[in-house]
């Protein structure tokens, strides 16, 4: 596996469908990414989609493979930050349109052999709303779950701070959703959330591993590219492997103007931590 590591790397992209690169991830056209990526070593691409179904499947992984990389997540952050829809949405027809999306992409997921991931598009409580806002999120959640079962996939609800969204903010809330799902889930991990939620990313992983289908990685306070000797990351990937963590890594921070270095600091921070994995 990359840089030492017993988990594919992967970098996060934006699908064809999105109006404009993620801020979070590599900040060119999908057809321009994966060459550099693959250039540096990474193994695969989280690709983050706005609009995109089934039937973008084949071309999406055509052009991933080309380089020689792999699909090994479908992100739906686009959904909420470019279209602003959201399954917590006062209007019924807004929620109707985001789950219409989330439900293409997991669709999409299904038919590449990957999860699909959910995290902002939950939405933001607003006061009076609250418990009719969390019984719209958690129906639709079921429904998504029941979906990317049913397409051969799996959903990932990824924990994520206050200022993204209302519900389910911590690992331990975000686990409490699969128990009442009628198909399998688990959780994606970032560091950023979870330390701006106060949590360490450390005693989270350990105590999450085997649920954990994904961890995001950033810079701690800047959410930038990686740095070496970040003393977390040697701690995470001890974590991880003690844990019997099985999913893949995914770097998801700005990129400080020039994607390409930031992402190959962020390869040589995880080349230079690995080691205490020998």
């Amino acid at each position: 596996m990359t840089a030492g590591l017993p988990w594919p790397l992967a970098y996060t992209v934006s699908g064809n469908d999105c109006s404009a690169p993620m801020p979070l991830g590599f900040a060119a056209p999908l057809a321009e990414t994966v060459g550099p990526l693959a250039e540096l070593g990474y193994d695969g691409v989280e690709v983050q989609v706005r609009d995109s179904g089934v039937q973008d499947a084949e071309a999406l992984a055509r052009a991933v493979e080309a380089a020689g990389l792999k699909v090994l997540g479908i992100g739906t952050g686009p959904v909420a930050a470019q279209d602003r829809l959201t399954l917590t949405d006062p209007s019924p027809d807004v929620r109707r349109h985001a789950l219409f999306r989330l439900l293409g992409a997991a669709r999409l997921a299904g038919e590449l052999g990957v999860p699909v991931t959910l995290g902002q598009t939950r939405g933001t409580f607003l006061p009076g709303l609250e418990d009719m806002q969390r019984l719209w999120a958690e129906r639709a959640v079921q429904h998504l779950a029941e979906e990317a079962a049913g397409r051969g996939s799996r959903l990932l609800l990824e924990p994520q701070s206050r200022a993204n969204t209302s519900l389910w903010n911590t690992p331990a809330e975000a686990l409490a959703a699969p128990a009442t799902l009628d198909a399998p889930a688990g959780l994606v991990l970032d560091t950023h959330h979870l330390e701006a939620e106060g949590i360490d990313a450390v005693r989270a992983v350990a105590d999450h591993a085997r649920v954990t289908g994904c961890l995001q990685l950033a810079a701690p306070s800047t959410r930038g590219p990686l740095t070496i000797g970040d003393p977390r990351l040697p701690a995470l990937f001890t974590a991880l492997r003690t844990g019997g963590f099985t999913g893949w890594l995914t770097l998801e921070h700005t990129q400080d103007g020039d994607s390409r270095k930031a992402a190959a600091r962020s390869w040589t921070a995880l080349t230079d931590a690995a080691a205490v994995l020998s």
